[in-house]
């Protein structure tokens, strides 16, 4: 059973479809009462289908409720427009191409946390679901789920591979359920000690500064910069101002870039990428980086599952996908908790080593280590160089060393 949830200005319309795709029940519920009409229909196990989980799922969620099953149709109508046989249908199936048209309003909503002298859902987030900023005809959740089942019946008729509709279906609400996960993390936070962060800081930066100076630490590295290079008025975070000192001081480099600059012999060099780095610190993961991102000690970023074009996740805010390892102790379990660290073990190469039927790579992937595999096999010299291939195959990369290795 699916049941289809299209929110209007302060109801939201709950439609019951069964397996054949017919409307056999529909409902108009407030919207201060779905929380609650949600929390009811769970137990029957149906799989909620909504325009984008982000706008829908961390209002539940404030209010206690988790659900199992969905069907996000933003990321559902990503996959199955790529489809060639949906991509070259007839034009009465368009599968709404204004379902990812920037024009539509649907960004991420982070929830704010429990609140309960407060609304469960800002109908301003909730109406982005339907209501396009140029005030063309609401989105139609109801109308982009039969045109979805359609494309899947297309794919069926168009594939004589086996199971093609249904692995289809598979990716689909896999996708769905990361958009679950991805909010249910967001709801969650990551617990963090912000006492632990600022002795970090402290020790490898200086003391927190005023408003608008840098630390003692990355001062006092910033003077024997200018020193070296005889440059006492140097910013070394403009590049243009770098490069002008550095050629000043006949270092003739064509960039500002750390892996041309370690490849220089000069005094300047070793306090400059000391420099380089601590400035990196205090620009991505800084006290201002505390402010903003910490709140009841805990890191609330928004993970946004298909953010990018090979369909990995992105996450607005705080670069939530690769924390520093300098403030990763800053990560401390709360009473009665513990965490549990798990590594992936380079599941995304050992897939595609299935996926494209090579044997050596197969072979290589059997091991504990793939990459120390493929070095061993003479595909390559170094592991590094195993990894920047793989990583060029996976994501399509062209430039640098990831794509000098993908040969």
């Amino acid at each position: 059973m699916h049941v289809i949830l299209d929110p209007g200005p302060e109801q939201v319309t709950m439609h019951d479809v069964d397996a054949a795709g017919t409307v056999i029940a529909s409902r108009q519920i407030p919207l201060v009462d779905l929380a609650g009409a949600v929390l009811e229909r769970e137990p029957d196990r149906p799989r909620w289908v909504w325009a984008d989980t982000h706008l829908i799922y961390p209002g539940l969620l404030n209010a206690g409720v988790r659900v199992e099953r969905c069907l996000d149709l933003r990321l559902a109508h990503s996959i199955l427009w790529a489809n060639p046989a949906v991509a070259a249908a007839p034009l009465g199936l368009q599968i709404s191409t204004r379902w990812d048209d920037p024009r539509t309003p649907l960004a991420p909503v982070a929830p704010r946390g429990p609140a309960p002298d407060e609304g469960l859902f800002d109908l301003a987030d909730l109406g982005n679901a339907r209501a396009p900023a140029d005030g063309r005809e609401p989105l139609d959740p109801l109308a982009q789920f039969l045109e979805q089942q359609e494309a899947l019946a297309l794919i069926r008729g168009k594939d004589a591979s086996p199971g093609a509709a249904g692995k289809i279906g598979l990716l689909i609400a896999a996708e769905s359920a990361g958009a679950l996960v991805a909010a249910e993390m967001t709801f969650a936070g990551l617990p963090w000690d912000v006492r632990v962060h600022d002795d970090l800081l402290t020790s490898m930066l200086g003391p927190r500064p005023a408003l608008g100076e840098r630390p003692a630490l990355v001062a006092r590295k910033l003077n024997e910069v200018r020193a070296a290079l005889a440059a006492p008025s140097l910013n070394p975070d403009s590049a243009p101002d770098l490069l002008r000192a550095l050629h000043a001081a006949g270092i003739a480099v064509k960039t500002t870039r750390s892996w041309e600059l370690e490849s220089v012999s000069h005094p300047a060099i070793a306090p400059l990428l000391e420099y380089k780095k601590m400035a990196r610190l205090m620009s991505a993961n800084g006290w201002h980086w505390i402010d903003t991102w910490i709140h009841d000690g805990r890191f609330r970023p928004v993970y946004v599952p298909g953010g990018v074009v090979s369909g990995r996740w992105a996450s607005d805010g705080g670069g939530a996908l690769q924390l520093p390892h300098q403030v990763r102790s800053a990560v401390r379990a709360d009473p009665g908790w513990k965490l549990v660290v798990a590594d992936a073990a380079q599941l995304e190469p050992r897939i595609l080593a299935a996926m494209s039927g090579d044997p050596a790579m197969a072979a290589a992937g059997r091991g504990e280590d793939m990459y120390a595999a493929m070095v061993a096999a003479g595909a390559v010299e170094t592991r590094e160089q195993a990894k920047f291939g793989m990583l060029g195959a996976m994501y399509g990369g062209t430039s640098g060393e990831s794509g000098r290795m993908l040969p």
